[in-house]
């Protein structure tokens, strides 16, 4: 996505603090970035969108000379950087929030009927904090949120307070682990919070339902079996890579569910245990490991999230007695073979990174590599794939690579008709069972 993200520098922890007026939709910010240059720089270039930065300081210094054009706010040092040099950057902002609009429709900051959605993927951070908008650069968060008092404010990673002033409430939530600026993300209703699974063993990840009261007995039934998804995850792909999991349900009808880091965000139309609702629940959950924990270095290597969590819907189909992996792929592989064959699937393109054929596919791909390799060697592979590279990104040349490692075969010859190739390859035969 040209224009959007830098090399120029790196951000390694955003501090954000968000007064909010549901009523108004107003937001008064502030961001302090921790960041670290790569390449000398006489300008600080950063994605912001419908906000008006106000005042910026630049290591404690005021910064006499910034710009916003377009949707980029420009910070002028005095002297320029130099590579490798550290710096700090306070910024002032304010205005009236809306998501970016783009191929994709609506992207970012969105009111809801009474309260907040975020939905930053692939580049929606932007229409609420100042950013290095691009998935490689990933840094710690501390989000803290002020807002009306009868409202929760749910953000990434761990609550580590609430308070309570006159009419006003505020949230400081932490989140340690290394997150990409599109799964930053800030939800505000009038939400319950529920625990999924109070009856957990010692040492078992707990989760967690933000949801309105009139639909908590809806959310309890139809997230009844994520514990389980949880396990069969976590014995399939290695063990959660964040201490906790909360699933939003927002009052409004949302037409996906979506996902950010440590949590995901459903609309009450999906509360069903059909199965095209329960494999968005399991859709989501795997991006934890397969999009939040391993990120990918370009978004050209999407399907690095998508194939993986639609295998990870698959794995949950057999788990779930409801239909075998095998029986998925054949599934999967007749829809796409009757379907335009000209779309690369390792290298998709802006318009359709998000079509269906990428996540199809790049499951198959897999399917096909767990056939030739076997079921110890596929699944000590995917161990392998999210020990080595936790909480970092990844490139679609880094799993083949680990790939030819774990499995003994030549991942590249196997996955390149599945990945650069539009001709749909044979479909994979004799697949072994789900251990």
């Amino acid at each position: 996505m040209p224009g959007h993200g830098t090399h120029a520098y790196r951000v390694t922890r955003y501090e954000l603090e968000l007064d909010y007026r549901v009523s108004s939709n107003r937001l008064n910010g502030r961001a302090v970035l921790h960041a670290m240059t790569q390449l000398p720089t006489s300008a600080i270039v950063l994605d912001l969108t419908g906000l008006r930065a106000t005042k910026i300081q630049l290591d404690g210094r005021k910064v006499r000379r910034f710009t916003q054009r377009a949707e980029q706010l420009v910070v002028y040092p005095e002297v320029p950087l130099l590579a490798d040099e550290a710096f700090s950057l306070d910024i002032r902002y304010e205005g009236y929030p809306a998501p970016r609009r783009g191929l994709w429709g609506e992207v970012g900051w969105e009111e809801l009927s009474d309260g907040v959605l975020v939905a930053g993927q692939p580049n929606g951070a932007a229409s609420w904090f100042p950013c290095n908008d691009h998935p490689r650069d990933k840094a710690s968060y501390r989000i803290t949120v002020t807002t009306e008092a009868n409202y929760r404010a749910v953000c990434n990673g761990v609550l580590l307070s609430r308070t309570s002033r006159a009419s006003r409430e505020t949230w400081v939530y932490e989140q340690a682990e290394p997150m990409a600026t599109y799964l930053a993300t800030v939800q505000i209703g009038r939400y319950e919070l529920l625990t999924l699974n109070a009856e957990r063993p010692s040492g078992h990840v707990p989760q967690y339902v933000a949801v309105p009261a009139s639909q908590a007995a809806d959310a309890r039934t139809a997230l009844a079996r994520q514990p389980d998804m949880m396990r069969t995850f976590t014995n399939c792909f290695g063990p959660y890579p964040f201490p906790e999991y909360t699933v939003v349900v927002t009052g409004d009808v949302l037409e996906i569910p979506l996902e950010a880091q440590t949590l995901s965000i459903l609309g009450p139309n999906h509360l069903r245990q059909d199965w095209e609702s329960q494999r968005m629940v399991a859709h989501e959950l795997a991006h934890q490991w397969f999009g939040n924990s391993l990120t990918t270095a370009t978004w050209k290597d999407i399907w690095l999230h998508e194939g993986f969590a639609c295998y990870a819907e698959w794995l949950w189909s057999e788990e779930a007695g409801v239909m075998s992996v095998a029986g998925r792929a054949r599934a999967a592989w007749r829809k796409l073979s009757a379907l335009p064959q000209d779309l690369m699937v390792g290298d998709p393109g802006p318009e359709l990174m998000f079509d269906d054929r990428v996540y199809k596919r790049g499951a198959l791909a897999l399917h096909a590599l767990r056939v030739r390799s076997g079921d110890l060697a596929f699944f000590a592979l995917l161990h392998d794939w999210t020990d080595r590279f936790r909480h970092g990104t990844v490139t679609t040349a880094d799993f083949i690579l680990t790939a030819a490692h774990a499995t003994g075969l030549d991942a590249e010859a196997l996955l390149h008709p599945w990945l650069y190739e539009d001709a749909l390859p044979p479909l994979p035969q004799s697949a072994p069972p789900t251990p």
